[in-house]
């Protein structure tokens, strides 16, 4: 089969692999359609190294080929979604509701095989199947839609209060139209005119670029996310978050970042942590938002490429000026 190999920093090479043969609670599934993630970024420019050379990706969607033996809940020719985080089960994290943060969890394409290629095996239980009356572009979107389903969750803000969202890249644009579609006032800021554009089309309005400190005070946000993932813009979230609000981080920065102690704590800013999601309600939640109309998360994808076109493709969305870039396996 056909794979794209990090083989190191700005490394791509389109080569030739095994075929991978499923196990007994496992399932082949021939890829159709892969989005390019923020994190699939990170590990191209090498701000995380992997140890080895690695078929990155981890958003796929496909048909599943061939069952294992125990196999029960799947069949062959389903359409199915990768939910591409497995917890080992047995630590103290994960007998504890904190399955999220297992370290010895199974990262698609990091300490296992991604899913940029033409077939992939994993693990049945993480394998979702795929209503009819959801489409193929929608489908591709339900892990990052997943992340920002749980990530709304992690602000006790209700609906109908004000928050803000930096960066709007597939997360900040996904989590403005979900937060939307709840009731949520909606402030958002972003580099890029054409993503701000897209947000107001969504129903938000935009944060100003002077005085913002008094703006998020004045129109009473409460919480705030760093959907960026750059220090330069958490260390802005953390000097401008308004007294009393909640500071949600979802982008993630490699690099330090500053604050000032007394001012967290004198003023009660809370700095929260969002990654990835709880298995299983959250990919539940996000298929029937998604099969119920809800939210159409396909409307952030901005292009298209051949799995050949790869290196092509990750170039692009490292240059911030895509919303979300998908790679399509043509078989």
């Amino acid at each position: 089969m056909i794979a794209a190999v990090l083989q190191g920093p700005k490394n791509i090479e389109i080569k030739q692999c095994e075929k991978p043969i499923p196990k007994p609670h496992e399932v082949l599934i021939r890829l159709q359609s892969i989005g390019i993630c923020g994190s699939d970024v990170h590990l191209y420019l090498g701000d995380r190294l992997l140890p080895e050379p690695n078929i990155i990706g981890h958003e796929g969607i496909g048909i599943v080929e061939e069952i294992g033996g125990q196999v029960c809940h799947i069949k062959v020719g389903q359409r199915v979604a990768i939910e591409p985080n497995v917890p080992c089960g047995n630590c103290r994290f994960c007998t504890n509701g904190k399955a999220k943060i297992c370290p010895q969890k199974q990262v698609v394409g990091v300490n296992s095989a991604g899913c940029f290629s033409e077939y992939f095996v994993f693990d049945a239980e993480y394998c979702w199947p795929i209503p009819d009356s959801v489409s193929d572009d929608d489908a591709v979107c339900i892990e990052p839609l997943a992340v920002v389903v749980h990530a709304l969750k992690c602000t006790s803000a209700k609906p109908g209060a004000s928050i803000a969202i930096f960066g709007l890249g597939a997360i900040g644009l996904l989590l403005t139209q979900l937060a939307i579609s709840k009731g949520y006032r909606v402030f958002a800021k972003d580099l890029v005119k054409e993503k701000e554009d897209f947000a107001i089309r969504l129903g938000a309005k935009l944060l100003p670029s002077e005085g913002l400190a008094d703006f998020l005070f004045q129109n009473e946000i409460e919480a705030v996310y760093d959907c960026v993932g750059a220090t330069k813009a958490t260390n802005l979230i953390l000097e401008t978050a308004p007294r009393g609000s909640e500071v949600i981080l979802v982008g993630l920065s490699t690099e330090a970042t500053q604050f000032v102690p007394i001012r967290i704590a004198r003023e009660g800013i809370s700095i929260l942590p969002s990654i990835i999601y709880d298995h299983p309600e959250d990919f539940r939640e996000t298929i029937r938002l998604i099969e119920s109309n809800t939210i159409l998360p396909s409307n952030i994808i901005s292009g298209r490429y051949p799995l050949e076109k790869f290196q092509e493709a990750i170039e692009l969305a490292a240059s911030g000026k895509a919303t979300k870039l998908i790679i399509d396996i043509n078989q």
